[in-house]
């Protein structure tokens, strides 16, 4: 029986639970006298208390079984007869089993070594012995917990607060994901980025100027990174940035304060598509336009290094991208601004503009810092299109119309293909990653010191 069968099963049977404890609260008001305890929970508090009996040890036995089965599964497999020709070396071994475990399930037809299909038979077997065993015990508990959890009904049973309870924790831990994502993100990249850093001094890394990592070299003098932040700031941060701020911010102007109400029913939906445009659109778009464009321009002008890979192309087509971003979050911003603010400005004697520059843009600055931050966060995480636009030439050069590379095309490029994990060229990624990620926060931190000094002067 699959998984998801089981856990349908499961499902079922906590809607009859629901229903029969529900029933049985609704049974018990019935036939209790009027002059009895008044009823501390409703009916339905009782039925979700018997369903959550009925489904929840289940489903934590389940959870705990199906990382325990596949093991058990194996030492069955291994004490069977056929596995004992199999090779005395761990990583054939372990080959060969795990061959024969995909050919059991049928996620591979056939397979290369000819001693897999031996235990073919055996893995299929003992998949079904300890599945069956699961969804025994499974039934089980689910039966149990509704035996036990339906004798405990009564008129003053507070099922209302145990049930809330239960959703409280359930909701904690909803929370606690994301935070827990996070500490795990931190910990996997300080734990790599310290084996990294004991063959790759840290002040190499961050002020070295050449990268060029090869597999099997651990020349700190390869890992200089400061040509892949250069990239990256160049950009991101700057050319995409110059952009998508000033055309961002404007458009949200003219949306909120000068177009008449038809134009901006139609333009702001047009302006958000390019959201939803795949990057890999923008990245044709860069490599194949407007990157030939600006190599024949600069060659036009009689710029030297001009090349159709280039910053500058990579970096306006990303401000462009990421125009929607700044645009709708400084909408909404100068949107929610109070309108007496503004009338306030104008029965002064201040000009539209004027109030736009001096009352509703200051007044309407944390969101506008939200939407850049945003932004900033989306260009110097972008990929596609710096690697179709920009190359991955690690170039430190002031010349926009050169060849540069990122951060974020870089950890791709080092973590594509076999990599072997002891090596210093593939422990790099992590290093990129970590300061990628320090970068980031950074940003965060004075982002919110800035919204928070101008929110405290405005409210």
């Amino acid at each position: 029986m699959s998984g998801l069968a089981i856990v349908l099963m499961l499902f079922g049977l906590g809607l009859i639970a629901w229903l029969s404890g529900r029933a049985r609260a609704a049974q018990l008001e019935r036939v209790t006298p009027a002059a009895a305890v008044r009823p501390h929970s409703r009916p339905q508090y009782h039925g979700w208390y018997v369903a959550l009996w009925t489904i929840l040890p289940a489903l934590a036995f389940l959870s705990v079984w199906s990382a325990l089965s596949p093991g058990l599964a194996v030492q069955a497999v291994l004490a069977d007869p056929a596995a004992a020709s199999l090779p005395d070396n761990e990583f054939v071994r372990s080959a060969i089993i795990g061959e024969a475990r995909q050919l059991a399930t049928g996620q591979i037809a056939q397979g290369f070594n000819p001693q897999s299909a031996a235990l073919v038979e055996p893995f299929r077997t003992a998949i079904s012995r300890y599945s069956t065993i699961g969804v025994v015990i499974a039934l089980i508990l689910a039966f149990a917990g509704a035996a036990w959890s339906f004798t405990r009904l009564k008129r003053d049973f507070r099922a209302r607060t145990r049930v809330e309870r239960v959703v409280m924790l359930l909701l904690l831990a909803a929370s606690l994901v994301a935070i827990l994502t996070t500490f795990g993100i931190v910990f996997s990249l300080l734990f790599e980025s310290i084996r990294f850093f004991d063959r790759v001094p840290v002040t190499d890394f961050l002020f070295g100027t050449h990268w060029s990592p090869v597999s099997g070299n651990e020349d700190p003098d390869l890992f200089g990174a400061i040509p892949l932040f250069w990239g990256t700031i160049l950009i991101g941060a700057v050319i995409a940035m110059i952009v998508a701020i000033p055309l961002g911010l404007m458009t949200a102007i003219y949306l909120t304060q000068y177009a008449p109400a038809r134009v901006r029913s139609w333009l702001k939906p047009t302006i958000e598509v390019l959201a939803g445009v795949p990057t890999v659109v923008y990245g044709f778009f860069a490599a194949l336009t407007v990157g030939p464009a600006l190599r024949s321009l600069a060659d036009a002008l009689g710029i030297a290094g001009a090349s159709s890979d280039s910053a500058l192309a990579a970096g306006l087509v990303m401000g462009i991208m990421i125009i929607p971003l700044v645009s709708s979050m400084a909408d909404d911003s100068i949107a929610a601004v109070p309108s007496a603010m503004r009338d306030g400005s104008l029965a002064l004697g201040a000009t539209p503009s004027e109030t736009i520059r001096k009352v509703l843009i200051p007044a309407a600055l944390p969101g506008v810092m939200g939407g850049v931050l945003l932004a900033v966060s989306r260009a110097v995480g972008e990929t596609m299109i710096v690697v179709m636009a920009a190359g991955q030439s690690a170039n430190l050069t002031g010349n926009p119309f050169s060849s540069v590379t990122t951060v974020t095309v870089q950890i791709v490029k080092l973590m594509t293909g076999d990599q072997e994990f002891e090596s210093a060229k593939t422990l790099a990624a992590f290093a990129l990653g970590l300061v990628l990620f320090i970068v980031t926060l950074m940003l965060n931190i004075v982002a919110l010191r800035i919204v928070k000094r101008f929110r405290e002067s405005y409210e």
